[in-house]
C-alpha cells in the first residue's frame, strides 16, 4: 500500500512539474501574441492586395503574412535578446496555421505534414528575403515567393518591395520590448 501511495505521490509531483513548465513556456509563448497579431494585421492591410497586386486568396494571404513575418524575424535576429522572442513568434505562427488548417477541414492525421510544409515555406522565404535585402533588391525574391513566379506589373512590385524595405528599415529602430507589445512602425 505504501508503494502505491508513493508512486501516486511521485506521479502527482511529476505532473505538477510538467504543468509548471507548460505554464512557464505558455506564458513566454503568449508574450509573442501581440507581436504576431500586429504582424498579421499588417499583412492584411489592403494596400498589399490593391496597389501591390498580391492575389487576395488563401495562398496570397499566407505569402503576405510570411513576408511581413520574415521582416520581423530578421529584425529579431539583429540582437541576441531577439532569439527567444523569434522562437516564440514562430510558435505562434505554427499555432495559427494549425488552427487555420483545421478550420478549412484538414484532419488530425495530415495536419502535421501540412504544418511541416508551411514551416519549410516560411524558412525558405526568410532566407530568400534575408539574401535579397543584403543584395539590395527584393524584386526577384518577391516574384518567386509572394507572386509565386508570376511577375506583377512593375508598379505593383515596386510598391511591395518599397513597403517591405521601409518596414524592415524602420523595424531596426524599435526596441525588442516595444515590438513584443505589438508596436510596429
Amino acid at each position: 500500500m505504501r508503494g502505491g501511495r508513493g508512486a501516486q505521490a511521485a506521479q502527482g509531483s511529476k505532473g505538477r512539474r510538467v504543468g509548471l513548465v507548460d505554464r512557464i513556456l505558455g506564458r513566454r509563448r503568449d508574450q509573442a501574441l501581440p507581436l504576431y497579431n500586429a504582424a498579421v494585421a499588417r499583412a492584411r492591410q489592403e494596400h498589399w492586395y490593391v496597389e501591390g497586386a498580391v492575389p487576395d486568396t488563401v495562398d496570397g494571404r499566407f505569402d503576405t503574412i510570411a513576408a511581413v513575418l520574415s521582416m520581423v524575424l530578421l529584425r529579431l535576429e539583429e540582437e541576441p535578446a531577439g532569439a527567444a522572442p523569434a522562437a516564440h513568434l514562430t510558435e505562434r505562427f505554427v499555432d495559427d496555421m494549425d488552427q487555420q488548417l483545421r478550420e478549412i477541414g484538414i484532419g488530425d492525421i495530415t495536419v502535421g505534414k501540412h504544418i511541416g510544409k508551411l514551416m519549410a515555406a516560411l524558412g525558405g522565404r526568410l532566407g530568400a528575403y534575408r539574401d535579397a535585402l543584403a543584395a539590395g533588391d527584393l524584386g526577384p525574391a518577391l516574384i518567386k515567393n509572394l507572386y509565386r513566379g508570376e511577375a506583377p506589373a512593375p508598379e505593383a512590385l515596386e510598391h511591395v518591395a518599397g513597403a517591405l524595405s521601409a518596414f524592415r528599415s524602420h523595424l531596426s529602430a524599435v526596441p525588442i520590448a516595444r515590438l513584443l507589445e505589438g508596436d510596429l512602425p
